[in-house]
């Protein structure tokens, strides 16, 4: 009989949000998963139910530390990297650290994934690469000037990538992520995503803050469109789909006035007084970009991506989770 090979996935950031959603997808589809993270943004709490999984390790490390890198790659057949410094105001106050994060740790692990021989590697790439671009949808090659230093940082990024496909033969796949939500994504903290500090804002009966008049509009992505097109591009078998980059969104978008909108009729299902809770307004924040929407044909065409959840099903789903987990 033959026996079933068993893949090992390194994810890095893989107590953060995105990685530990990804965590869970992958030990549940059968696969060997190592973590690393430095709990800087990640937290224990959304690892602790794997450690009693036989398939998974955790190693407690720094994208920094190439050593940390070189450990954490050993015995590993594909990475997916999702360490990161994510916000743009934080990147605006803090650029030094945000540029130690994510380019050097980010050039790091393609150091320590090419000494390894890594199959693959697929990283978390961002939209505010498009910049000042105005054109809508966002199409992967058409981009603009970066509008911030985190923007700048996932440039650096998908240009590191590019030339390490190239130089050293690397299978290397870039996700844009456009505004990625869901379940376990952090509402504390001075740079909490928008999503989920509105929610817990909401469940207080506490007014949120829209930056602006409202009306600045994004492609709202669920974490499960975000689980789907990261196993296909880990997994594709189409040649012409490596070493390049993909939007990862729905393909829609949603002004911020939609959003709260759904917010406060989902929760007001759940606590009727929320409902009456105001909106405040308050000033566009520095770079910001207006608008944003991805086209996602080229995931479809090259990788078979069939995203399932727009930004009302997701919702639906994620009010339930902070509701359960977070009241």
């Amino acid at each position: 009989m033959e026996k079933t090979i068993q893949n090992t996935v390194l994810i890095t950031g893989g107590a953060g949000f995105i990685g530990s959603n990804l965590t869970e997808y992958f030990l549940a589809s059968g696969w060997k998963v190592i973590g690393l993270d430095n709990f800087s943004t990640g937290h224990r709490h959304n690892v602790t139910d794997f450690l009693s999984n036989q398939n998974y390790k955790l190693i407690e490390g720094d994208i920094r530390n190439i050593e940390d890198c070189n450990l954490a790659v050993e015995g590993v057949d594909y990475v997916l990297h999702q360490a990161a410094l994510g916000s743009v105001p934080r990147s605006i106050n803090d650029p030094i650290t945000t540029n130690d994060v994510n380019v050097s740790g980010f050039l790091n692990m393609l150091v320590a994934a090419r000494d390894a021989r890594i199959k693959r590697f697929v990283y978390a790439a961002s939209s505010s690469t498009y910049g000042d671009s105005e054109g809508l949808p966002k199409v992967e090659e058409v981009i603009g000037k970066p509008l911030s230093p985190y923007a700048i940082t996932k440039y650096v990024n998908e240009m590191y990538a590019e030339i390490f496909s190239k130089t050293y033969g690397l299978e290397t796949i870039g996700l844009r992520y456009f505004n990625v939500f869901g379940r376990k994504q952090d509402p504390k903290g001075a740079y909490a995503a928008v999503i989920p500090k509105f929610v817990t804002q909401l469940m207080h009966y506490e007014s949120p803050v829209i930056n602006g008049d409202g009306n600045y509009s994004r492609d709202f992505t669920y974490i499960d469109n975000v689980i789907q097109m990261n196993y296909l591009a880990l997994t594709s078998q189409n040649p012409e789909a490596m070493n390049t980059v993909y939007n990862t969104a729905f393909g829609d978008r949603n002004t911020l006035n939609d959003l709260v909108k759904c917010l406060k009729q989902y929760l007001s299902e759940l606590d009727p007084k929320i409902a009456d809770v105001e909106v405040v307004y308050g000033v566009n924040r520095a770079g910001d970009i207006p608008h944003s929407l991805a086209s996602i044909q080229k995931a479809k065409n090259l990788l078979g991506y069939d995203p399932k959840y727009s930004l009302q099903a997701g919702l639906k789903e994620a009010v339930t989770w902070y509701w359960n987990n977070l009241k």
